[in-house]
């Protein structure tokens, strides 16, 4: 999967940037023994940050029919036709692979393993999925900010049509080459996640990405398609999904995040890594239902440093904040609202 030494051993030199996304991808790519259809995915991958490929599975049309049947009753459709796709909502059933076995087997289908596994030249393997029977109609993002990993980038999307993709029924929306653009966090933009006593949404970003797409003179394509058609996307190539232009239709599709191994995973949208928020995440491996732990170049991240650091104020106890700062109690200051105002740069302990 890599360059070569004159004695013919293949080397990564940079094993912790994801194969695609390398400096050295055009001087390696001859030397990988891959299929036609690999190179092609992987070509595409690199210079545009998604590729078009069939879903690798006979039976999909049948997986179809069954999660449409399994989740249709789910979703509050009055909501939908009544204001929701005039507001821009969308319907998504989280992580159902828990109870639908199809959506499962869609997450966990052994080819885009293999497949993802090379692309990325570690393991891959899936921990969410979400579940569409219309339009997202989401504002433009890189799912960075939701779901990285240190090494970064090694996380990716893979979208498949369960039904066919109109311009009627919101097709995605994506900016080719948004992948290699510097990848953009809290401190970037100045939010600092402990100065706030809730967890922000993307909205933070928003305006960011779309003067982004500005500045790099971005034009945006939009992915019609057959049913059994999927996009893979790297973790920061900027996508979204087009307003849906008919109410009435449906749009079916599935979504199966993955990580790779070996990596550290956290959320960066919630966490300030120099004031000592890291907002681990805690992915369970879709294919084992086990979670797996984060780890930092070979060694696996200590669980009390993942426990103190993640949650930060976000699991503030204020009695024990009281008890550990009596005069805070003794004023009568609500706890979070001192501990956010003066307290944390004032180092106070928390219990």
């Amino acid at each position: 999967m890599s360059m070569h030494h004159s004695d013919s051993q293949p080397v990564r030199l940079l094993p912790g940037v994801p194969l695609i996304e390398s400096p050295f991808f055009a001087t390696m790519a001859p030397n990988l023994a891959w299929d036609a259809e690999t190179q092609r995915i992987a070509l595409d991958l690199h210079a545009k940050g998604y590729a078009v490929f069939d879903f690798p599975d006979p039976a999909l049309d049948q997986k179809a029919a069954a999660i449409k049947r399994a989740l249709h009753d789910q979703f509050d459709w009055a909501m939908w036709h009544d204001h929701g796709h005039r507001d821009g909502i969308s319907l998504r059933a989280w992580d159902v692979w828990k109870q639908v076995p199809d959506v499962r087997a869609i997450a966990t289908n052994a080819a885009v393993i293999e497949l993802l596994s090379k692309l990325y030249g570690r393991l891959a393997w899936p921990f969410q999925t979400l579940n569409f029977p219309v339009g997202t109609q989401q504002h433009v993002h890189s799912d960075v900010v939701h779901f990285s990993s240190n090494p970064e980038r090694f996380m990716c999307g893979v979208w498949v049509a369960l039904e066919d993709i109109t311009p009627d029924n919101g097709p995605l929306v994506y900016y080719p080459g948004s992948h290699k653009w510097p990848i953009y966090t809290n401190e970037h933009i100045g939010y600092c996640v402990s100065d706030h006593a809730h967890k922000p949404s993307q909205a933070i970003y928003e305006a960011m990405w779309a003067e982004l797409v500005k500045a790099n003179h971005a034009k945006p394509e939009y992915f019609t398609c057959k049913a059994g058609q999927g996009l893979i996307w790297a973790a920061n190539l900027l996508h979204g999904g087009s307003h849906q232009l008919d109410k009435n239709k449906t749009r079916w599709s599935q979504v199966t995040h993955y990580y790779f191994e070996g990596c550290a995973y956290y959320t960066p949208m919630w966490s300030d890594p120099f004031d000592g928020l890291v907002y681990f995440r805690e992915p369970i491996d879709i294919a084992t239902g086990e979670r797996r732990a984060s780890q930092y170049a070979g060694h696996r991240v200590a669980e009390n440093f993942i426990a103190d650091s993640r949650n930060g104020h976000f699991a503030f106890d204020a009695d024990l904040y009281l008890a550990a700062n009596p005069d805070v109690a003794a004023a009568g200051m609500p706890a979070l609202e001192h501990y956010l105002r003066h307290g944390k740069h004032e180092k106070r302990p928390l219990r």
